[in-house]
């Protein structure tokens, strides 16, 4: 008897990066001191479409500095796995960037948002938006320079006297740029103020790769809006996802349980103690653990402990304890110490 064939159905991809396909529409920011290894892949796991490394110094990488190399380090299920870059000098970034290819990436993206005074005030990250035509110098060499697909994450602009977005974003693809990804904010603004979506807008329709909207998005109502809003092809979602990778399975902070929250504290932990080592993987851990916990009620005393303690079964011991402790309000009737919703998801 002549065995059946079966035809899988091969998923469309949600856009692509030249020739790289990439399945979802939500993806992790690249964040300086949270995009690490272990977290990358627990929001990969739970939906996020692609990865972005911290942005990673181009003189780290040509001085071969052990921290950054260890920053480039990525997992096979990452992939389309991003290497973002940062600095000022054009051949600088282009040899730092044939260097890294042989590390295996998907994709080299130049940073050109990053906003604090020690990067910008040095000509690197948002300083660049300065200077269009520097821009498309790096983005020519860099797409001459390599075979990867080269992409670039910007902002609006200097300040609001100085909005280049439209001619960055033209610069960037006319030189060779697959893919943009939008801060819609200033590099002035930071992250105050309100994200300007009309100029996303603006950029989606004036060019024709890909284009990633990033700004204000701090729930899964604003997931839907800002995709209707700008008709980007993809959201990047930074500092709401902190704490939340749920926001990647489109589930707001209010509907994760206690269970649920506590168990992922503790892969994560592991996690962080796998890649860093003991005592660094519990320090670099409490950035994590206080925005995991906040919103949980009777938290308080129970927090200050975590973030101090030294050793991580003495932070698995007063987890455990918080969560009998929870199971005894919940058994005498009490408040159950779930997530408060926060406002801004009511």
């Amino acid at each position: 008897m002549k065995t059946p064939e079966i035809n899988f159905i091969q998923p469309k991809p949600t856009f692509m990066i030249r020739h790289i396909p990439v399945y979802g529409d939500l993806i992790l920011s690249p964040m300086a001191g949270f995009s690490d290894k272990p977290y990358r892949l627990i929001c990969r796991e739970y939906g996020s479409a692609m990865s972005y490394t911290e942005f990673v110094s181009v003189d780290g990488i040509l001085h071969g500095n052990e921290r950054t190399g260890q920053m480039l380090e990525f997992d096979p299920s990452e992939r389309p796995m991003t290497f973002q870059i940062f600095g000022s000098d054009e051949v600088k970034i282009e040899e730092a960037a044939r260097r890294i290819e042989q590390l295996g990436p998907d994709i080299i993206d130049l940073n050109m948002g990053c906003s604090v005074p020690k990067v910008s005030g040095r000509g690197a990250g948002a300083a660049l938006l300065r200077e269009p035509a520097k821009i498309g110098r790096i983005f020519a060499r860099l797409t001459r320079a390599l075979s990867v697909p080269v992409t670039g994450k910007i902002r609006l602009g200097w300040d609001q006297q100085s909005l280049n977005y439209l001619e960055v974003a033209k610069t960037l693809e006319d030189n060779g740029a697959a893919l943009i990804a939008v801060h819609g904010r200033t590099k002035a603004q930071a992250y105050n103020g309100q994200a300007n979506w009309d100029a996303i807008a603006e950029i989606k329709a004036a060019v024709k790769i890909p284009v990633i909207g990033n700004g204000d998005v701090t729930c899964v109502a604003d997931i839907e809006r800002i995709k209707r809003h700008t008709g980007c092809d993809g959201v990047m979602i930074a500092r709401a996802a902190i704490g939340n990778p749920w926001i990647f399975q489109r589930k707001d902070i209010h509907q994760i349980t206690l269970a649920e929250k506590s168990a992922l504290i503790r892969r994560h932990l592991d996690l962080m103690l796998d890649f860093y080592g003991e005592e660094r993987g519990l320090i670099l851990f409490r950035k994590h653990v206080v925005k995991y916990v906040r919103g949980l009620a009777h938290i308080a005393q129970v927090k200050a402990q975590l973030v101090t303690c030294t050793r991580p079964e003495e932070f698995i011991a007063l987890m455990n304890q918080y969560e009998d402790e929870a199971g005894d309000r919940a058994r005498y009737s009490l408040p159950e110490p779930e997530l408060l919703v926060p406002a801004y998801c009511a």
